[in-house]
């Protein structure tokens, strides 16, 4: 285990994760937080020469339809509705003084 991870760390991580961590905990975590690092060390030595970098590992493309008005300008229709309009627009009881 070439990373050793001290008390400091530990202690740091606990603050920012608002753990309230036992001796015990923060054994089993120094030992959980190298076994990662080591991890993270044995994939940066992979030769990723001719890899280009991805943020998804599928192919990901835009699943949105562009907006098309499908309904017109039925403002008229609209206000045909309303129990009161004004101006070409709804008028709706006051709600703030």
């Amino acid at each position: 285990m070439a990373n050793i991870i001290s008390d400091e760390t530990i202690d740091y991580v606990g603050i920012l994760a608002q753990l309230e961590l036992s001796d015990q905990e923060k054994e089993q975590a120094k030992k959980d937080l190298g076994t990662m690092l080591d991890y993270i060390d044995k994939l940066n030595e992979l030769d990723v020469t001719g890899v280009s970098p991805m943020s998804h590992v599928f192919p990901v493309w835009n699943v949105f339809r562009e907006d098309q008005v499908t309904n017109g300008d039925d403002h008229e229709n609209m206000l045909a509705n309303a129990p009161e309009e004004k101006n070409g627009q709804y008028v709706v009881p006051k709600t703030v003084e």
